[in-house]
């Protein structure tokens, strides 16, 4: 199944039913009063938050979600049958919004908790049987209630992952392979760029109750905030973690200024979300096997003393990992004391 993260639909309550004129008819009765029953109440539609659920595919495919309408009333007091609410199952992390004739949007929910239940729309009541008419100077009415008309919009739904870190980087940082060693996702990997095109989610048990959940997103590039790349379409999705890791090359690093590779992504995070560029990050040099033992001290060396807080790993080889998920575990706990 394709990822998709973003579909628009249109959603309709159910109308109510209309209400009964209907006078008793018995035997030996000959001047039975009003007896209409009330029409039902339109169904809702509503969105519900579901684990299994990774993708808002299936809602590019079906666009338009109508929930029943409530049946009319029936004599002998008889009431309608109330309409079926429309349950539209998304993906946990899924943000609404609503769309006005100009494509101006509203956020009307933000589907963050399994089992999340929003009504989007509301069916619209049942009208009143002529029963409810009858008074002492109107024995015989003969009108009723109709029902209610439900409710249209025109809906933007948009998938953010739920994820407590985000892997970011430039392309080929080796974002896929470090995900693979960590956890048991299975994520695309091969030396050309753009190897990851769509975000992927790795689950981290570093024991009994210790849990990471990790997104690894599209490499980004510069001038992805602008559209270029695959970077800026999947950057949403590194918005709500609490700790960024931050993955660079050692290919990619000059001891003249090693942070400069990193701070070309997060020119990228500034111009997308200044609040995402200000999220803990943990600055990684991946793929130390790639250079002579000497030159990687002098690295190491050259951090402690300028106080860069880089990690040297190996995401091939498993090296230096344990550091870099038992830091993220700290500032995720952190994240959640402030």
């Amino acid at each position: 199944m394709r990822f998709v993260d973003e579909a628009q639909i249109q959603v309709r309550s159910g109308k109510g039913g209309s209400g009964c004129v209907s006078f008793r008819r018995e035997k030996y009765i000959p001047k039975g009063g009003p007896d209409g029953g009330d029409g039902g109440k339109g169904g809702d539609v509503l969105l519900r938050a579901r684990v299994d659920k990774l993708t808002l595919y299936d809602l590019r495919l079906t666009k338009n979600h109508f929930a029943e309408n409530g049946f009319p009333g029936k004599g002998k007091g008889k009431h309608g049958r109330s309409g079926k609410d429309c349950i539209i199952d998304v993906p946990v992390g899924t943000l609404v919004l609503e769309l006005d004739e100009q494509e101006q949007k509203t956020i009307l929910a933000d589907l963050k908790e399994p089992g999340q239940e929003y009504r989007v729309v509301q069916g619209g009541r049942g009208g009143k049987g002529n029963s409810h008419f009858k008074s002492s100077t109107m024995r015989t009415p003969r009108f009723a209630q109709p029902g209610e008309p439900g409710e249209e919009k025109r809906l933007a739904l948009e998938l953010k992952l739920i994820a407590d870190v985000g892997l970011i980087g430039l392309p080929n940082a080796g974002k896929s392979t470090f995900l693979s060693k960590v956890s048991a996702a299975r994520p695309k990997i091969g030396a050309y760029p753009f190897t990851t095109m769509t975000p992927q989610l790795g689950v981290v048990s570093l024991d009994k109750w210790r849990r990471l959940v990790i997104a690894d997103i599209p490499g980004l590039i510069e001038g992805a905030h602008a559209g270029q790349g695959l970077g800026f379409q999947f950057l949403k999705h590194v918005q709500r973690t609490k700790v960024l890791i931050h993955l660079l090359s050692i290919e990619d690093l000059s001891l003249e200024d090693p942070l400069a590779g990193f701070e070309l992504v997060n020119a990228e995070l500034q111009g997308f979300d200044p609040e995402l560029a200000k999220k803990p990050q943990i600055r990684v040099v991946n793929k130390i096997d790639l250079w002579p033992e000497d030159k990687l001290e002098q690295l190491k060396e050259m951090s402690i003393e300028n106080q860069l807080g880089l990690y040297c790993v190996s995401a091939r080889d498993a090296l230096g990992l344990e550091s870099v998920l038992e830091t993220a575990v700290r500032e995720t706990e952190r994240s959640h004391e402030i």
